[in-house]
């Protein structure tokens, strides 16, 4: 079986989820400012679901999310890393690691996921080198494209997800990742 490995940046702390991250995930997954750009979780079950599947995709797929520890705290502050979630999209994602990043709103603007997602991503060439990576963005979501940019992502097409206008971007397989 496969976990998240435990990954470590200058600031951060990159782990595998854990049961009692559980409220500090739903308060981040429910937040207004951060939902409205992600699938928007409805209750506490469907939120402990979406944690249970964290751990399910490193056992199913050999690649997954991470929960992202502050280390001057200790506090966790959101969660970074890849999925596979076999959209209904156009165009389609699969066989790609659909990169993705979430954290608190008093996390964000300080570089946190940008060190985060280079963290994930340097992991990513060195275990999955073969497997393209993508993400969608919601269009209206600047912070998101902006950090998507500086990572070396591309716009790849527009489309519609769930009735929501959206950008597809991919890393470039030549482009350094890490």
């Amino acid at each position: 079986m496969t976990s998240a490995p435990t990954l470590e940046t200058a600031r951060l702390l990159l782990r595998a989820h854990r049961a009692e991250d559980f409220d500090v995930l739903f308060a981040l997954w429910t937040h207004p400012e951060v939902a409205r750009y992600i699938s928007p979780t409805q209750d506490r079950a469907e939120a402990w679901h979406k944690l249970l599947m964290k751990p399910g995709m490193w056992a199913l797929m050999g690649f997954g999310y991470w929960a992202v520890e502050d280390k001057a705290t200790g506090r966790l502050i959101g969660d970074v890393g890849f999925h596979d979630m076999r959209r209904e999209l156009e165009p389609s994602l699969d066989g790609t690691m659909e990169a993705g990043w979430s954290l608190a709103p008093d996390a964000q603007g300080r570089g946190f996921a940008l060190e985060a997602m280079e963290a994930a991503i340097g992991w990513r060439s060195k275990t999955h080198p073969h497997l393209p990576v993508t993400c969608i963005v919601d269009e209206e979501n600047g912070r998101s494209l902006k950090l998507a940019a500086r990572l070396g992502f591309r716009e790849t097409a527009r489309t519609i997800y769930k009735e929501k206008p959206i950008v597809v971007l991919a890393l470039p397989t030549s482009a350094p990742d890490g």
